[in-house]
């Protein structure tokens, strides 16, 4: 996934939406929220960076990882789905720890903060396995 920098974020159009206010954000905890009609989940970490992921926990079909406990590995960050505890990286979807199943990688999307506002873009969010940011 690559993140925006906030001074070139882009503003208002029909491949970046506005999805919340960042003090909407709490620092590592999760929010869910529309993104045309599906929900993603968002993360504000510590340095200011917000992430974009699936909502939908690929192992047990809930929409429940904006409630997940975020976390880090080898400095990566993350996040661990609250129903049977995978890792996924952030950043990437990556699942870092599948539980002993078979690795499921999570759907993000480039994000970006202007103007107080956080910004999703909704061209072809990317997963794991898709070096260019793009499946």
């Amino acid at each position: 996934m690559t993140l925006i920098d906030p001074q070139t974020s882009p503003a208002p159009t029909a491949e970046w939406m506005p999805v919340c206010a960042l003090t909407a954000l709490e620092v590592e905890r999760g929010r869910a929220a529309l993104l045309d009609g599906e929900q993603i989940a968002l993360f504000l970490l510590p340095d200011g960076r917000v992430h974009a992921v699936q909502n939908l926990d690929p192992y047990s079909g809930a929409q429940v990882l904006s409630r997940g406990i975020v976390g880090t590995r080898q400095g990566a960050p993350t996040v661990a789905s609250p129903m049977y505890k995978q890792v996924f990286d952030l950043r990437t979807g990556a699942c870092l720890d599948a539980g002993g199943k078979e690795p499921r990688a999570l759907r993000v999307w480039p994000t970006a903060v202007r103007d107080g506002v956080v910004f999703v873009c909704r061209a072809q969010p990317s997963s794991a396995g898709s070096r260019s940011g793009r499946t």
